[in-house]
């Protein structure tokens, strides 16, 4: 901490922090109208830091709050009570608590086979690794002193989607499951791929990524999986060429088109019309293609009656 370093002690609603949302959802300060400033203190970068990590807690309870209260989705919490996910109000999930017995075994997998467990240490090595790299290369300002915390089955972001995949999605009796994924969920997104590529191929109708910061070389992405995501993926990245420019990749995977914008936080809600016309017509072309194969086997059954 600077010998002239405020404490750092922040307010708990937005109305503290001077900023709230306007009619159009946009956050503006109370006084000034402008929107939210980083640099609140100049030379202060740890402060503005743990400024900005504050102000972001309170809005993702608002963004929460919003999702149960106007869309009437459900909160439902991960294990041990860490972290939260909202699906939809139709409640096709299944429940994820655990005994007591089952939460208190110890999480250092001693009851596994020795080869499985050597599997799981690797894939979390590898999967610490690149969010080291991304996090290196996203914010090379990163707080030295933080200290990670382990969540139980969602210890990385891959894990983290597999668990969600494994628990929730799997269950849901929704016909169409979409993807948004955005930078480091997009590498996420891949990994769920190799793990989990039949159920993949089976229950996603289409995917969305945006300025997704996955390699299907690194990751080791196999032939099937790169064939699929050319057919049914498509990233949104950031260029300073009109929307839905088509953008050349030296990647073998999915078709990369531009945001409309240059700054990577915004490549989603840049993106977001056309995202949304990109999983209408997947769903189109799937009906369809249902269709057809009803057809098909109709015609085949009549004639195998006559």
């Amino acid at each position: 901490m600077k010998k002239d370093e405020p404490p750092l002690e922040f307010p708990d609603t937005l109305e503290g922090f001077e900023y709230a949302f306007n009619e159009k959802g946009q956050l503006r300060h109370i006084a000034t109208g402008e929107p939210f400033i980083f640099n609140a203190r100049e030379d202060l970068h740890r402060w503005n830091q743990k400024r900005y990590e504050a102000l972001g807690e309170i809005i993702t309870k608002y963004v929460y709050e919003l999702l149960e209260k106007d869309c009437n989705l459900k909160k439902v919490s991960l294990p041990e009570g860490y972290g939260v996910i909202v699906l939809n109000p139709n409640e096709n999930y299944i429940e994820v608590e655990k005994t007591k017995s089952q939460v208190h075994l110890s999480s250092d997998g001693s009851d596994e086979p020795a080869e499985k467990r050597e599997r799981k240490d690797k894939t979390f090595k590898e999967a610490k690794k690149r969010r080291d790299f991304y996090e290196k290369y996203r914010n090379p300002q990163k707080e030295k002193e933080m200290v990670p915390l382990y969540i139980r089955d969602n210890g990385s972001p891959e894990e983290h989607l597999i668990y969600v995949w494994d628990h929730f999605i799997t269950h849901s009796a929704a016909e169409n499951t979409f993807f948004v994924a955005h930078s480091y969920g997009g590498l996420a997104f891949v990994e769920l791929m190799i793990q989990r590529e039949a159920d993949v191929k089976n229950k996603v109708t289409a995917v969305a990524l945006t300025d997704s910061v996955h390699n299907v070389w690194h990751q080791e992405a196999g032939k099937t999986i790169r064939e699929w995501m050319r057919e049914n993926c498509c990233n949104w990245v950031s260029s300073s060429e009109p929307l839905d420019t088509s953008v050349e990749s030296m990647l073998p995977d999915c078709p990369r088109v531009s945001a409309g914008t240059e700054r990577h936080e915004l490549t989603s809600w840049k993106s977001l019309p056309s995202i949304f016309k990109f999983f209408t017509e997947a769903s189109e072309a799937k009906n369809s293609s249902l269709k057809a194969a009803l057809t098909r086997r109709s015609h085949r059954i009549k004639h195998e009656e006559i």
